[in-house]
């Protein structure tokens, strides 16, 4: 079980509740997924790329700010699109990593490509999170890199300027990020790379879907034809234009005011064909209540004016577990998530904390080694701690909206992802922009 660490500001944020149906027409910022990835490949590519519609957050400005130190050049002063120029990768570097996972995972790699020193270190709850898969799978290609005992933070990469490559196994069941930041970098390894992994069911399995549709929209040569196998050819990255889509997991919570208020929620400018997992929360959204649509004005889901639990594998989406929690306890019936274990190492112990704050609300909510059981009963205000963990908030704020009093300990913390995230949520629920 994962350390909770709690800091209590003085002021906590009230979260609006809702007296009508929300109507919302919403346009939010980028994938943190898709940036995080179109950075690292652009600054490992043989040429200028750049990012349309890239989110700036904290993660993300993060990674842009540990790649510079490696030698990329950045321009990211324009919020609608990003420059990056690649540069040969030197050290001595620091890189701080903040509570980020994209950055934690997918810097070492690249760091082993460099030719130098190259310190990480982050937030002191990162320094529980799991990176012995990673420092034992870039030993294995080559790549010195010191750590401590307990295969996490603070680590050094002693660059050599190349990394050889080849064939490695991991046990990737703690986060898939540790098989997507070997993928990305691989094409710059002089043999590329075999990863094999070897353990329970990777995580996330769309996000590995997308660093793979990714890497081959920027040149490389991968085949992820056999289950839990993924080769990687050596050879050249184009630079080129990412289109940064809207990101789907931060576009959960309100979609989730639409079934809450019995409103609708559009998001504008989705794509017809998403590198995210629009049919898992389609699914599961239509599952508790609620109807979901495409066209070209956006992804539209509505209320029925009913909540229903569900019991569901989260696996392949489990950062949503958080705001389809606060669902759940607001739903007709019993809910069952499972699946979803290995959100304990997140930026905090994501289920025990969501067990101990909606329980100090009146909640009935049980723990598994793997997910949660939640049986509905009314709820009443109170303050929610968020352990600095956006999703967190998110989830405090979902319930706020039927929940009168609830105070989230720290909103501040969704800058994490969406800065812009109390003003959005407080304009939806309101109906003022």
């Amino acid at each position: 079980m994962g350390n909770l660490i709690a800091t209590r500001p003085p002021q906590p944020w009230t979260a609006p509740t809702a007296s009508d149906p929300v109507a919302a027409t919403l346009r939010l910022p980028g994938s943190k997924s898709m940036t995080a990835r179109a950075l690292v490949l652009s600054a490992l590519a043989g040429g200028p790329s750049t990012l349309a519609g890239p989110l700036r957050a904290r993660d993300t400005e993060l990674m842009a700010a540990g790649l510079r130190a490696l030698g990329a050049h950045m321009s990211i002063s324009d919020d609608e699109r990003w420059l990056v120029r690649p540069h040969p990768l030197v050290g001595p570097a620091h890189v701080d990593v903040g509570l980020a996972g994209t950055v934690m995972r997918f810097v070492p790699p690249v760091a082993g490509l460099a030719d130098g020193r190259i310190t990480l270190d982050g937030d002191p709850q990162a320094r529980t999170r799991p990176l012995g898969p990673l420092i034992g799978a870039l030993r294995s290609l080559g790549v010195r890199v010191d750590a401590p005992a307990t295969g996490s933070l603070p680590l050094t990469v002693l660059g050599a300027g190349r990394v050889v490559g080849g064939e490695v196994v991991i046990d990737a069941s703690a986060s898939s990020q540790l098989v997507s930041g070997l993928l990305l970098a691989a094409p710059r390894f002089d043999r590329g790379v075999v990863v094999r992994h070897v353990g329970p069911p990777v995580p996330s399995a769309p996000h590995l879907r997308m660093t793979v549709q990714m890497l081959r929209a920027a040149g490389a040569a991968v085949d992820d034809g056999t289950p839990d196998v993924w080769v990687v050819e050596p050879g050249p990255l184009a630079g080129r234009g990412w289109q940064i889509e809207p990101d789907l997991s931060g576009a959960v919570p309100f979609f989730a005011a639409a079934l809450v208020t019995g409103g609708e929620v559009t998001l504008q400018g989705w794509p017809r064909s998403s590198a995210q997992p629009v049919e898992q929360l389609r699914s599961l959204l239509q599952r508790m209540g609620g109807e979901v649509t495409l066209s070209t004005g956006g992804l539209t889901v509505r209320g029925t004016g009913a909540v229903h639990g569900l019991t569901a594998d989260l696996s392949d989406v489990s950062e949503l577990t958080p705001a389809l929690t606060a669902l759940a306890m607001l739903a007709d019936s019993p809910s069952v998530f499972t699946g979803v274990g290995h959100i304990r190492g997140h930026e905090t112990d994501r289920l025990t904390a969501l067990a101990r704050e909606f329980t100090a609300l009146g909640a009935d909510i049980t723990e598994s080694p793997d997910g949660l059981e939640i049986r509905p009963r009314p709820l009443h205000g109170g303050v929610f701690e968020t352990y600095h963990d956006h999703r967190m908030a998110h989830a405090a704020a979902v319930a706020g909206l039927a929940v009168p009093g609830v105070e989230l300990s720290d909103v501040a913390c969704t800058s994490k992802t969406m800065p812009e995230f109390p003003a959005l949520w407080s304009a939806m629920v309101t109906g003022k922009s």
